[in-house]
């Protein structure tokens, strides 16, 4: 499944650390110690540095692209910039996906039989298609298409070529085969039957991995799991950790960037252990960690983890994790039941 990740942007140099994974696994089943501490699970490495910790590399505009991005800029006679740039962001983050006819249909039905069970509403066929059509338009999201002219072309390269440049590294870190990438392009389409006809194609060109982006909101992980949803009822075919995580970017003030992501691969996946990954921020709180997972299942579960339950090495590494990490541990919808409440709502 494909869940919305964040992208803290601020400007650090590259490094890239990789950190094998090949110790023993912790097993969260209730009443069982959770970590082997017989094993070479963590050896002499410390809790913050456990194989689950993923040391992303630090992502920069390459500076031709950065440089060129100014030229234009600074050439064009596009008036004030920040201002239209701060607008398209609100109204691309904004964005919900076009209404379908049959569901529009299904809308206008319902509306009709309320106001027929209601006896103050005019009993008239026109005034009654007037009053449906009326809260349709008050009540259903306007989808406009964008129209890139030279103008709008420029302000979105300024709005977002720093994020679209930082997701699409992310996924690019997950892979290193031959890819097809699409990236903010499906959420343009303006019906289910184009969307699926681009995916089609897509997925036809693909030799071995297809990778999705689209913003991280609602409307954009929708895009997603219907994509994922629809590739996936061919043979052959299955998702590749479409889990989230997180990537740094340059930015000369400190920015977040969230997106939502799914690589498809063909193929059936390797046999191996499979981690869930972190997809919330991680709570950390005297004597007990949350942990909101997304597991190798497609499951997301809302993990309680404590030192007396799950066992010492478990809880810290739980505690030295961090979004987009994996936790090292195996079938973790086997929590146990935990009296704690919900962090969103302590």
């Amino acid at each position: 499944m494909a869940t919305a990740s964040r992208l803290k942007l601020s400007s650090w140099r590259w490094c890239l650390r990789v950190v094998p994974q090949s110790r023993a696994l912790a097993a969260l089943v209730p009443g069982v110690t959770q970590v082997d501490n017989q094993s070479d699970f963590l050896g002499k490495k410390p809790h913050r540095q456990h194989p689950g910790v993923l040391h992303l590399p630090h992502v920069r505009l390459p500076p031709a692209l950065a440089n060129a991005a100014q030229i234009l800029l600074l050439d064009s006679t596009v008036s004030d910039v920040e201002d239209k740039v701060q607008t398209l962001t609100n109204y691309l983050w904004s964005r919900h996906l076009p209404v379908e006819p049959e569901e529009l249909q299904r809308r206008a039905m319902h509306l009709e039989k309320k106001f027929l069970e209601n006896p103050d509403t005019p009993q008239t066929e026109k005034k009654l298609q007037a009053a449906v059509l009326h809260a349709l338009r008050r009540t259903t999201y306007h989808w406009q298409e964008l129209s890139y002219n030279e103008e709008l072309s420029l302000v979105y390269m300024a709005a977002r070529l720093d994020g679209g440049f930082a997701a699409v590294s992310r996924a690019f870190h997950e892979v290193q085969f031959d890819v097809v990438v699409a990236a903010f392009a499906l959420s343009e389409l303006p019906s289910m039957a184009d969307r699926t006809a681009v995916l089609h194609t897509l997925w036809r060109k693909t030799s071995h991995f297809l990778v999705l982006v689209e913003n991280g909101t609602k409307a954009g992980h929708r895009l997603l799991m219907d994509a994922r949803d629809l590739v996936l009822k061919g043979k052959e075919k299955s998702p590749l950790d479409p889990r989230p995580g997180f990537v740094f970017a340059p930015n000369k003030k400190p920015k977040e960037e969230k997106f939502s992501m799914v690589i498809l691969a063909r193929g059936f996946p390797e046999d191996g252990n499979r981690w869930p990954r972190i997809t919330q921020p991680v709570l950390r709180r005297p004597r007990h960690v949350h942990c909101h997972l997304c597991c190798p299942d497609g499951n997301r579960e809302h993990a309680v983890i404590t030192a007396r339950r799950h066992g010492r090495d478990l809880y810290r590494c739980a505690r030295a994790s961090s979004w987009g990490d994996l936790l090292p541990v195996i079938t973790p919808s086997k929590f146990p039941p935990s009296p704690a409440q919900d962090p969103l709502q302590s």
